[in-house]
C-alpha cells in the first residue's frame, strides 16, 4: 500500500517514490545474494554466511575469533553461528577451541585447510562479486552506496543496552 500519511497519528505510508526505492532495494539484494550464494555453492560448496564467517576468522589475530565476536560481526544469531561452526568444523575448516579466561566461552579457529578453502574459492567470488555489483556502478555511485548502507546499518545498530540485535539472542 502506497498512501501519503492522512494525518500525523495514522502510519507514515512510502510515497510512490520511496516505494519505487524501497522494491529496488529488495529486488537487487535478493537478487544479489541469491547470486552470490550459488557461486560459492557451487565452487565451494557452502553457502554465503559461512564464506563470510571464514574470511572473519581469516582476518583475525591469529585466525581466532570468540564466537560471540565472530556472531557480532556476521551479523547472526549466536544460534545460527552455532549450527554454522559445527558445519564448518565437519569440513575441517573451522575447529573450536576453549577459553581459557572464560570456561563458558569458545574461539572459532580458521584451520590450514580452511585457509585453503578460501584461497581457493576468492577469486571466484572476487569476480561474481565485482560482476554483479562494482562493474555496473560509476565510482561516484559506488561511494554514494557505501555511505548509504553505513547510514542504515548506524541506525540499525543501536549503541543502548537491551538492544535487540542478532548476536545478543
Amino acid at each position: 500500500m502506497n498512501k501519503a500519511p492522512d494525518s500525523a497519528a495514522g502510519p507514515r505510508w512510502l510515497t510512490d517514490e520511496e516505494q519505487h526505492v524501497w522494491r529496488a532495494y529488495l529486488h537487487a539484494t535478493t537478487l544479489l545474494e541469491d547470486h552470490l550464494d550459488r557461486q560459492l555453492q557451487r565452487d565451494a560448496g557452502m553457502p554465503h554466511v559461512y564464506y563470510g564467517l571464514l574470511v572473519g576468522l581469516a582476518e583475525a589475530p591469529r585466525r581466532r575469533l570468540r564466537m560471540t565476536e565472530l556472531a557480532m560481526q556476521a551479523k547472526i544469531t549466536r544460534s545460527r553461528l552455532s549450527h554454522a561452526v559445527a558445519r564448518l568444523e565437519k569440513n575441517g575448516w573451522v575447529r573450536r577451541e576453549d577459553c581459557p579466561a572464560d570456561k563458558r566461552g569458545q574461539f572459532a579457529v580458521l584451520t590450514d585447510e580452511g585457509v585453503e578453502v578460501l584461497r581457493r574459492t576468492a577469486p571466484g567470488h572476487v569476480a561474481a562479486v565485482r560482476q554483479a555489483l562494482f562493474d555496473r556502478l560509476s565510482p561516484e555511485q559506488q561511494k554514494a552506496l557505501g555511505e548509504i548502507m553505513e547510514i542504515v546499518a548506524e541506525g540499525l545498530q543501536p549503541k543502548e543496552a537491551g538492544a535487540d540485535l542478532p548476536w545478543l539472542r
